[in-house]
């Protein structure tokens, strides 16, 4: 992206940006075709993508009235820190292509909105420029983790983001492959197209010779990714490692019992494996495995405070947003990553005050 300019005049309260989805058609008309296919697709026929959303709506809501709700309290304890709410930002790659400052643009107005920001390894940005971004704004991040192969490759990544900052890794478990991207086939992402990724050295990736049309392994990422890396980065780096792509209660007990701080339930934004059920749908036996051992969160879908409400109902920590924090950076960059927060949380709040509670700790079974 070479030049960029704010939509309308620059204030989304301004022009009326009262809905997350408002913004997706707005951002469509902003990203090229190649960016676009790559942010918002899916997996072989996108079911999974589409219902990932659609999931959060079957679960009914059934609120307590005749209560005082003055006092509404968002705050969340998630690793020894109190969050003001458990809105945080999902890793997504490049943010350059959306915006000229990229994951720094993210970060600044995930620091506006109080929100934990996770940086990908395939961001735009390296980590050590991240990480003082960070640091000057006193912003909590998360690192991202995509094994590579040569695990030393990956390592010297993480050393960086740990001595920049990074509170906490988020260790990605569920491709060791990509899904049958279609949109991506057609029209290409990566480095022919000029995209770049400075937190894994071009040298380090292994050649395939394989024809495009029967490629099954991405160069960037690790197929060989076990429970045992879990308890390798938590060994070496001491900080939080959260599991990352958790869709069955099994898995994510072998991800507690090795060394585990978190489970992540996500299917990869339905980009992955297509028909695999929603986040929504499998959130309830995760958190029964997890068995408060360890905080779980959720991202896949959410695109209304209702949704968190949900989701925490459901029995999830926090959750993390993905596609429209893109959809902020790409139309008001930081002033529109943290409107996107500001919106779901304030619907969070007003959701809460109709349930009847007054606090995220009461939000229950009970209110489902």
């Amino acid at each position: 992206m070479t030049s960029w300019m704010p939509r309308g005049s620059g204030d989304p309260v301004a022009d009326g940006w009262v809905a997350v989805r408002q913004a997706e058609s707005w951002s469509r008309e902003r990203i090229d075709e190649q960016a676009w296919d790559y942010v918002s697709g899916g997996a072989g026929d996108e079911v999974t993508l589409r219902d990932n959303a659609a999931a959060w709506s079957r679960h009914r809501l059934m609120p307590h009235v005749m209560t005082d709700v003055r006092g509404l309290e968002t705050s969340i304890a998630l690793f020894d820190q109190e969050l003001p709410h458990p809105i945080l930002i999902a890793p997504t790659a490049s943010h350059m292509r959306y915006h000229p400052e990229g994951e720094i643009a993210t970060l600044r107005g995930a620091a506006t909105a109080e929100a934990i920001t996770t940086v990908s390894t395939l961001a735009s940005l390296p980590v050590a420029d991240v990480g003082a971004c960070a640091a000057e704004l006193k912003a909590s991040w998360w690192m991202q983790v995509y094994l590579q192969r040569d695990r030393s490759v990956t390592y010297d990544v993480l050393d960086r983001a740990v001595e920049s900052g990074a509170g906490a890794l988020v260790l990605t478990v569920d491709t060791p492959s990509l899904g049958a991207r279609d949109r991506d086939k057609r029209n290409p992402y990566g480095a022919p197209n000029g995209i770049t990724f400075p937190n894994v050295p071009a040298h380090t990736v292994e050649p395939d010779s394989t024809p495009a049309h029967r490629r099954i392994w991405n160069a960037h990422l690790a197929n060989d990714v076990t429970a045992a890396d879990i308890s390798a980065l938590t060994a070496r780096y001491g900080i939080p490692v959260l599991a990352k792509g958790i869709l069955r209660a099994d898995d994510a007990r072998r991800a507690i019992d090795a060394g585990a701080a978190g489970i992540i339930v996500s299917n990869h934004g339905g980009r992955n494996l297509d028909t695999v059920p929603a986040t929504a749908d499998v959130l309830p036996a995760i958190v029964a495995a997890a068995d408060a051992a360890v905080p779980v969160l959720v991202d896949g879908g959410i695109r209304r405070g209702t949704d968190i409400a949900t989701a925490l109902c459901l029995g999830a920590r926090a959750v993390m947003v993905g596609r429209p924090i893109i959809w902020g950076l790409s139309t008001y960059g930081s002033a529109g990553v943290a409107h996107t927060i500001d919106i779901l949380r304030t619907e969070l709040e007003m959701a809460m005050a109709l349930l009847g509670v007054t606090s995220t700790n009461q939000l229950s079974r009970d209110l489902l």
